[in-house]
C-alpha cells in the first residue's frame, strides 16, 4: 500500500500540512502515516547535560499518541465521499530526522510531507540544525507545505532544473505524480548566459524521447540569478507545486533550498539527487 508520512509536533503548520497529504492520499489512494518524535531539543543547553528518567519519557509518549489519536481522528472526520484513505500514527523517540528516515525504511514510504512555518523556516518539529539534516540527509521525496496554504487541485506544476541528463529521471517520477491530476509541468530553467538555449533544447528534446506524458511544456527564464528567477516564478508562474533537485553541492544545495522554502508561498516537493523511482 502507498503511505504518505506526515511528521506532526501538532502545531498549526503541521496540522495544515496533514490536511494537504489527506488531499494527496485521496488522489493517489494512498493511506496516511502521523508521526511524532519525542526528543530533547537539540537546542536546549541542557540537553547534554540532563538524563531524562524513562518514567518522563513513557509520560511524553503517552500524551505524543493521545494527540496522534486526536489528530487522526480529525483527519478521517473530514474525509467525504469516495476513497477513504486509512489514517495511522506511530510514535518514536530520539533524534527526528533518523526517526523518520528510518519509518521511510521501514515502512516502506513513498512521501513526506512537512509543514513549515513563515516565521521559523519549518515547524517546531524540525527546529535549527534538525532541519538543515533532514533536507540535506533525505534520500526520499520530501513536500513542504507553507502554514497559511490551503490545498487546491494541482493544475500545474513547476519543475526547476539546471539542465542536467540526470533531472529527466525525476522529471519522469514527477510526470508519474502529476499523472493521479492530470496537471501541466512546466520545466523551468534561468537562462543566464546565450549559450543555454542550445543546452535546453538538447534537454527538450531527451525529454521528449525518454518521458510519455504529454502535458510537459518548457519555460526559460531571462533573470539576474537562479534566486531571482525561481522567486519570479513561484509569484508569477501560475504554479501550484515547484520541484526541485537537493544536491549536496551546486546551486540547490541545502542551503539554497531552505532559503528559496522559507520566501515561497507554494508547496515545494524537494526531490533527492538521482532520485528515479516512482512518485505515489
Amino acid at each position: 500500500m502507498k503511505t504518505i508520512l506526515v511528521p506532526t509536533d501538532f502545531s498549526p503548520a503541521a496540522t495544515n500540512a496533514a490536511k494537504y497529504a489527506l488531499n494527496i492520499a485521496i488522489n493517489v489512494k494512498a493511506e496516511i502515516k502521523l508521526c511524532n518524535a519525542v526528543t530533547v531539543p537539540a537546542e536546549s543547553v541542557y540537553a547534554a547535560q540532563v538524563a531524562w528518567p524513562m518514567d518522563d519519557y513513557t509520560a511524553l509518549k503517552e500524551s505524543a499518541d493521545s494527540e496522534l489519536i486526536y489528530q487522526a481522528g480529525l483527519l478521517e472526520d473530514s474525509i467525504g465521499e469516495g476513497y477513504h484513505p486509512r489514517v495511522c500514527y506511530s510514535t518514536g523517540v530520539g533524534n527526528v530526522t533518523d526517526y523518520v528516515r528510518n519509518l521511510v525504511e521501514d515502512d516502506d514510504v513513498n512521501l513526506v510531507v512537512m509543514g513549515m512555518s513563515g516565521a521559523n523556516m519549518f515547524s517546531k518539529f524540525l527546529l535549527g540544525s534538525n532541519s538543515r539534516s533532514l533536507i540535506d540527509k533525505a534520500d526520499f521525496p520530501l513536500l513542504l507545505i507553507p502554514k497559511q496554504h490551503e490545498y487546491q487541485s494541482i493544475k500545474r506544476i513547476g519543475f526547476a532544473t539546471d539542465l542536467s541528463s540526470a533531472d529527466i529521471d525525476a522529471l519522469n517520477s514527477v510526470a508519474n505524480f502529476a499523472r493521479y491530476f492530470n496537471a501541466e509541468i512546466v520545466v523551468s530553467h534561468v537562462m543566464e548566459s546565450p549559450e543555454e538555449h542550445r543546452r535546453a533544447e538538447d534537454f527538450l528534446s531527451e525529454v521528449g524521447c525518454k518521458i510519455n506524458y504529454p502535458h510537459i511544456y518548457y519555460r526559460g527564464m531571462q533573470n539576474e540569478g537562479v534566486t531571482a528567477g525561481l522567486k519570479w516564478l513561484t509569484e508569477n508562474g501560475q504554479i501550484d507545486m515547484l520541484v526541485m533537485i537537493h544536491r549536496p553541492h551546486g546551486i540547490f544545495d541545502a542551503s539554497y533550498t531552505q532559503k528559496l522554502a522559507v520566501k515561497t508561498k507554494i508547496p515545494l516537493m524537494v526531490l533527492p539527487d538521482g532520485f528515479s523511482k516512482v512518485l505515489i
